[in-house]
């Protein structure tokens, strides 16, 4: 497996713990529809929450949100509808970003809540 998967992988770990430590319900991990892919799909009370995890190391730094454009956006919202639909869904649902930054032996987290209108506001 390439670094920047190993390095991805462990940021989705890290935001799972942080996810479950702050009462998610975590449903699924790594869910596929075609060729997209959510990260993580969670309940928070009776809202579904679809997560996006950035992970960088400080030598591979760039903001998380920068990573996300309109065509990937386009591509998880077009995954969680089909996930919705699916699973025969009918909830609300809200679209974060958790951010992690790997310095060294210490991980920075960053949790976006709303984030594709806070990013794109």
């Amino acid at each position: 497996m390439a670094i920047h998967n190993t390095i991805g992988k462990r940021g989705e770990e890290i935001a799972k713990e942080y996810l479950s430590k702050h009462k998610y319900i975590i449903l699924e991990t790594n869910w596929r529809f075609h060729r997209n892919e959510i990260d993580i799909i969670a309940k928070e009370g009776e809202e579904l929450i679809i997560v996006e995890v950035k992970t960088r190391t400080d030598d591979n730094f760039q903001l998380a949100h920068e990573a996300i454009t309109q065509k990937k956006i386009r591509a998880i919202i077009r995954t969680a509808n089909a996930y919705i639909k699916y699973k025969n869904l009918d909830c609300n649902t809200r679209f974060d970003l958790i951010s992690i930054i790997k310095q060294g032996n210490k991980c920075k987290l960053e949790h976006i809540k709303d984030a594709f209108s806070a990013i794109h506001s």
